[in-house]
C-alpha cells in the first residue's frame, strides 16, 4: 500500500513539475516548512514544564505562517540555485573525476548558498516578526554562526546523497524533507533568541 501511494505521489509531481516547476516547488516547499515549525512547536508544547513564571506554550499560527512564507519564498530560489550548479559544476557518476566534481558541487553549495540562506532566513523571519533593524542585528548575533556551524555538520552529506543519487527534479524536495529535522531546530533556536530578546526587555 505504502510503495505505491509514494509511486502514485512521485507520479503526480513529476507531472506538475514537467508542466509548472516554479508553483510545485514553491507549494512542496511551503508545505514542508509548515510541518516542520508544527513539530517544533509541538515539541515544545509537550516537552515544556510550566511553572508559574513560564506556563505552556500555545500554539501560534502566525509562527508557522512565516515559516511557510519563507519556505515558499525558498522554493524558486534553491531550485535554480540547482539548475545553476548542474550547469557551472557538471557531474557525471561513474565516470572518471566525477567524485572531485561532486566535491565541488557540495563545498560551492555549503560556501555559497549556506551562508547566505542562513542570513536569509534571520533577516526575513526578523521582518516578518515586525523588528526594527537594530533588533534583527542582534538576533542575527545571536543565531547566525552557531546555527552555520550546525548546518556545516550536517549539511554536507545530506547533499552529497542529494547530488550524487538524486534527479534534478528531486533535489529541491529531497532537501526541504531531509530538512524538516533542519527547520525544526532552527524553529527552536529561533524561539530560543525571541525568548532570550524577551528577557533582556523585561
Amino acid at each position: 500500500m505504502a510503495p505505491r501511494v509514494l509511486l502514485n505521489f512521485a507520479r503526480f509531481y513529476n507531472s506538475n513539475f514537467d508542466r509548472r516547476p516554479m508553483p510545485t516547488l514553491i507549494i512542496t516547499n511551503g508545505v514542508l516548512n509548515s510541518i516542520a515549525d508544527a513539530m517544533a512547536q509541538t515539541s515544545m508544547m509537550i516537552l515544556h514544564k510550566p511553572t508559574p513564571n513560564s506556563p505552556r506554550p500555545s500554539y501560534d499560527l502566525e509562527r508557522t505562517a512565516r515559516f511557510a512564507i519563507y519556505g515558499m519564498a525558498m522554493g524558486p530560489l534553491i531550485g535554480r540555485w540547482m539548475r545553476l550548479l548542474e550547469k557551472a559544476i557538471p557531474v557525471k557518476i561513474g565516470q572518471a573525476g566525477a567524485g572531485l566534481g561532486l566535491a565541488k558541487r557540495v563545498a560551492a553549495d555549503q560556501l555559497v548558498m549556506a551562508p547566505f540562506g542562513m542570513g536569509l532566513f534571520i533577516t526575513s523571519m526578523g521582518v516578518m516578526e515586525g523588528r526594527n533593524w537594530d533588533e534583527i542585528k542582534d538576533k542575527f548575533s545571536a543565531m547566525y554562526m552557531p546555527a552555520l556551524i550546525a548546518n556545516w555538520k550536517v549539511w554536507p552529506l545530506i547533499q552529497t546523497i542529494n547530488f550524487k543519487l538524486m534527479p534534478i527534479q528531486y533535489r529541491v524536495p529531497f532537501q526541504s524533507t531531509c530538512g524538516i529535522a533542519w527547520t525544526l531546530y532552527l524553529s527552536l533556536l529561533n524561539a530560543k533568541a525571541d525568548a532570550a530578546d524577551e528577557g533582556e526587555k523585561s
